[in-house]
């Protein structure tokens, strides 16, 4: 089992009602429930940790879990709302306005933490649920106890709106990035890091730790690093309808593909042969295109990309 730890929301996305207004419509979202979503959709077993609100948007987050396959059972239930992303696009690229102080998410602390079964072989962290506290502690806990037995995946998914204090989140990044096996990133992330290109960091972050680093670059595909290859896939080409959950899914097609061909424990991340890299950025871009060809974070079926 796959466990994703991360916040999971309600986007308001634009759309217009019959009547030519203006309104927003609320979807499920969320970076790392989006992961989750498109792990169960193609057909891994897959859990999902956060805080959900029993208000009438929890639901709505629990329903789109079991919708997709997803055991949300080692969800904590707290009598607080669900953050609200209200989401404005332009020429496709997402921008928001978060509503997001004392909800469920963001207050859960190490009390509510989950214990895991020996069936959970890796869990998958990132995004804006590591930038607030007490959650972002509660999360970089949770990969402190776990991260020396079982894969751990890490996408910053850097949003510099959101992030008050950069040292102190840059200093939570670099450690989580330690502990992690696989760590992704957008080209647009490394520009928040301040490194010079993504060769680089790259190096500079395997040798902190990690055992591949994944880089994402739009329409241009993917690149990924370890220390024996570099591996370059290109984009599918696709028409966008927004890039809502496309570096979400990504994700999920890497952890996927790992799984299938056996190779999502610690030693083989360690080994990973050009091949399997190959196959892994290309599954994540497969899966990332069908994404964006179509409104909202809606992750693709098994069925659609031949998994």
């Amino acid at each position: 089992m796959i466990i994703c730890c991360g916040e999971a929301l309600i986007d308001m996305l634009p759309r217009t009602t019959t009547a030519g207004e203006n309104a927003f419509s609320p979807y499920a979202g969320g970076a790392v429930f989006n992961t989750a979503l498109a792990l169960g959709r193609l057909g891994l077993e897959t859990g999902f940790f956060t805080g959900l609100s029993s208000d009438m948007f929890g639901d709505i987050l629990r329903e789109a879990l079991t919708a997709s396959g997803v055991d949300h059972s080692p969800c904590v239930t707290l009598d607080l709302h669900t953050t609200l992303a209200f989401v404005r696009l332009v020429n496709g690229q997402a921008s928001y306005a978060f509503f997001d102080e004392n909800t469920a998410g963001r207050m859960i602390t190490e009390a509510h933490l989950p214990t895991f079964g020996d069936d959970v072989e890796a869990l998958h962290f990132g995004a804006i649920s590591l930038i607030p506290d007490p959650c972002g502690s509660t999360y970089e806990s949770l990969m402190r106890r776990e991260h020396e037995s079982r894969v751990i995946s890490l996408d910053p998914n850097i949003r510099p709106g959101f992030i008050t204090d950069p040292e102190k989140h840059r200093a939570r990044i670099d450690r989580m990035m330690a502990m992690s096996d696989i760590v992704k990133m957008s080209d647009e992330d490394l520009e928040w890091f301040g490194q010079p290109d993504m060769e680089t960091a790259a190096r500079a972050w395997l040798a902190q730790g990690p055992s591949l680093v994944v880089f994402t670059r739009g329409p241009d595909g993917a690149i990924g690093f370890t220390n024996d290859h570099t591996v370059e896939v290109d984009g599918v080409p696709v028409t966008v309808a927004d890039t809502v959950g496309a570096g979400d899914t990504f994700n999920a097609g890497i952890l996927a593909s790992l799984k299938r061909d056996k190779l999502l424990t610690k030693q083989a991340i360690k080994t990973l042969p050009a091949e399997a890299i190959k196959n892994a950025l290309s599954l994540g871009a497969k899966a990332a295109a069908v994404t964006v060809s179509r409104p909202g974070a809606n992750p693709p079926w098994a069925s659609e990309i031949g998994f």
